[in-house]
């Protein structure tokens, strides 16, 4: 397996362990307030990505762990305007939209002088597109109206991954593990600086718990993919191979909501994978 066939199939596994963990994370955070979910999950994750980086060694410049953390701070944020965004919004429509956010490093990738192949090119416009296509669902099966708040959320949230997989690629090529690590260390201060300056007015109950560390360790595997991902490939493809996780949020909503795909999500859907059979066959 060459590196940059590696680096796509880490990038998948991100992608589909981003993708259960936010399915997972939005049906909480319509039980329980955001915030405590991410505050739970986050947390966790760090403990689990900074003990395997412990036992493997290594290290990362002061510098580098300071990228990162920032990272990690603006992948906090994303993940908890998204969680947000399922709350209140289908799930079928907002998880394609945050996946947009891979523009970003997308763009930085190509302005700094990363050359794919034209067959990569090709694969990375086709998954593009074909996240764009699975915006546009006609018709919701209930008639629910898509909140103007929920799409912002959404959005917003996809710039904030957008960020994040910009922000951890740097570090990651020093030390995969290391950076991920900082990156949650980031992501725990920031939520608990939001945390004690506002507290969520209710609580949640202890049947919870195993759910949300659920979710912390799927995104801590994710997250640790993807740093490995960016190691060992161009930025500019394995983050459209992460993000495609609203492929998998959106079939289990599917399959565990009933929510009907439209025909043109479908259509988005399959392009979005042939564009990643492409960019992995390039």
């Amino acid at each position: 397996m060459t590196p940059e066939t590696l680096a796509i199939a880490l990038s998948l596994a991100s992608s589909t362990a981003w993708g259960v963990s936010d399915f997972l994370g939005g049906q909480q955070s319509r039980r329980i307030p955001v915030l405590w979910v991410v505050a739970v999950s986050y947390p966790s994750g760090f403990l689990l990505i900074a003990a395997v980086a412990l036992i493997l060694g290594g290290s990362l410049p002061v510098e580098e762990a300071a990228i990162a953390a920032g990272a990690g701070a603006c992948g906090a944020a994303a993940i908890a305007l998204y969680y947000a965004s399922m709350a209140i919004g289908p799930v079928s429509i907002v998880a394609p939209i945050a996946s947009m956010g891979a523009i970003i490093p997308v763009a930085a990738g190509l302005i700094r002088g990363e050359s794919p192949s034209r067959v990569q090119m090709a694969g990375l416009a086709l998954s593009l597109v074909g996240i764009g296509l699975a915006v546009r669902e006609a018709e919701h099966p209930h008639q629910a109206r898509v909140s103007t708040r929920a799409l912002l959320l959404a959005a917003l949230g996809g710039i904030g991954f957008g960020l994040f997989f910009l922000g951890l690629d740097g570090p990651a090529s020093e030390d995969a593990l290391w950076a991920a690590a900082w990156a949650r260390v980031g992501g725990t201060v920031a939520i608990v600086l939001v945390l004690l300056s506002r507290p969520p007015s209710r609580g949640f109950g202890i049947a919870a718990l195993p759910v949300l560390l659920l979710i912390g360790a799927l995104d801590a595997a994710a997250n640790s993919f993807f740093a490995l991902a960016t190691s060992k490939g161009l930025l500019s493809l394995v983050a459209v191979g992460a993000s495609l996780f609203p492929v998998v949020t959106v079939l289990l909503a599917r399959m565990v909501l009933s929510e009907r795909l439209a025909r043109v999500q479908q259509v988005g859907v399959a392009l979005a994978l042939c564009g990643v059979a492409l960019i992995a066959a390039g």
